[in-house]
């Protein structure tokens, strides 16, 4: 058992709630047979909410399965936190990205598209971008191309791959980004993530301190947040080199050992309080 579940545990445990770790992958599920949603023996329609800590890899078939299963246990009168609606739209960075800007949060130029030329033409464009894939955590399949002929190469070889193109503009930040930690209408902690590269994150040795949010950047977390329709999250910002303050992710099964670290605030009792107050109402 990991780390946050038994932080999670606790958390629950204080607040006289039972919490089961359960794996997602171990769902059973049934039509006709006298029985619906179960794990290794447990019936989760007996449960009264699901805290989604993790959902990890899979095929396609795979995943689509899990989130079907959480939606309907949903729509069984269970509450799940976060919503399958919130993951599907978070996880999937092409759309996050879209609301975002859509919504007038400040968000980086990107491009998507299944076409090489475009791509090459919006690499051209921009210059210097991240190539990320349209679903991934913790900086994993993350490339700065900022040459035409690693571009070219880098390009073909994801086509080969029946990849979607998806290519962000790289904002000049320095050496840091912001993570931020929301759980329901508030910022709960906030940290500065600090490397020699360009990715940030805690996962691939980044240093962490503590960050009080200005006004501004607090604004675009909570809307994000609403925008997005989560109840916990880890916004990731940049500060810009000419002063403004950038979206760059929503991560709605956000980890907290590194941030949990900077700050005093119990991030898995929030957690924990925000899922037995909506269990209560």
């Amino acid at each position: 058992m990991g780390w946050h579940i038994a932080v999670l545990q606790r958390a629950f445990a204080r607040r006289g709630a039972a919490a089961d770790h359960l794996s997602i992958t171990a769902i059973t599920a049934g039509v006709g047979i006298g029985r619906s949603f179960e794990v290794e023996g447990r019936v989760l329609e007996a449960y009264e909410g699901l805290l989604i800590r993790i959902i990890p890899d899979g095929s396609l078939e795979q995943i689509i399965f899990r989130m079907d299963a959480l939606h309907c246990l949903e729509a069984r009168g269970i509450t799940v936190m976060n919503s399958p609606k919130a993951i599907e739209k978070t996880v999937d960075k092409f759309y996050t990205s879209s609301l975002l800007e859509h919504s007038g949060i400040p968000t980086p130029r990107t491009v998507v598209t299944e076409d090489f030329d475009e791509a090459m033409a919006a690499f051209e464009k921009f210059g210097d971008v991240i190539v990320k894939p349209l679903f991934g955590s913790g900086g994993r399949g993350m490339v700065r191309v900022s040459d035409w002929e690693v571009a070219y190469r880098t390009f073909r070889a994801l086509e080969m791959g029946r990849y979607v193109f998806y290519l962000q503009e790289y904002v000049p930040h320095g050496d840091h980004d912001i993570r931020a930690f929301v759980v329901g209408d508030r910022v709960v902690a906030a940290m500065i993530r600090r490397s020699t590269g360009w990715r940030h994150n805690v996962a691939r040795g980044a240093r962490v301190e503590a960050c009080q949010l200005d006004g501004e950047a607090e604004e675009l977390c909570l809307r994000a947040s609403a925008l997005l329709r989560v109840d916990y999250a880890g916004v990731d910002l940049l500060r810009t080199s000419d002063g403004r303050t950038v979206v760059i992710e929503v991560n709605s099964i956000p980890g907290w050992s590194g941030l949990q670290t900077t700050t005093s605030t119990d991030i898995a009792d929030a957690i924990a309080g925000h899922l037995v107050a909506s269990l209560r109402r």
